[in-house]
């Protein structure tokens, strides 16, 4: 199902939501249950934030005899991160990087701000591998 930019934010806007991504992008296919003994929710709750993630077209579903495994779709995250990369204000399109134009035109206040955001984003990939690390354990 094709939404619109600001539903498709809508939907993601929910941190329940965007853990259920996060989980199924680092496991793989998982089924409600897993999902809610992983982040603390009812199996209900999972199935309500799962039926409106695939009614976005950001999850998808195949029933294996009576285990329903939920995964990404690929194709609508990546179509999520083109819509990002057209928003985006740091000038980037999506490469991580400034345009080559834009970074000598920018002054140093702004750089010291895109700096910021770097390490904080950085930061959070770091916490992340930590998470993911711990688990493997």
């Amino acid at each position: 199902m094709n939404l619109e930019p600001s539903e498709i934010f809508k939907v993601l806007g929910v941190e329940t939501r965007v853990k259920i991504i996060e989980l199924l992008k680092a496991q793989g296919p998982l089924g409600a249950k897993d999902i809610g003994v992983t982040i603390g929710i009812t199996t209900a709750a999972v199935s309500q934030h799962l039926k409106i993630l695939k009614h976005a077209g950001l999850v998808r579903s195949e029933r294996k005899g009576y285990w329903i495994p939920y995964s990404i779709d690929e194709k609508a995250m990546e179509n999520c991160r083109q819509i990002l990369s057209e928003v985006c204000t740091c000038g980037c399109q999506g490469t991580g990087k400034f345009r080559e134009v834009e970074s000598e035109m920018s002054d140093l206040e702004s750089l010291k701000k895109y700096e910021k955001e770097l390490n904080n984003e950085l930061n959070t990939v770091r916490q992340r591998v930590k998470e993911l690390k711990s688990r493997k354990k």
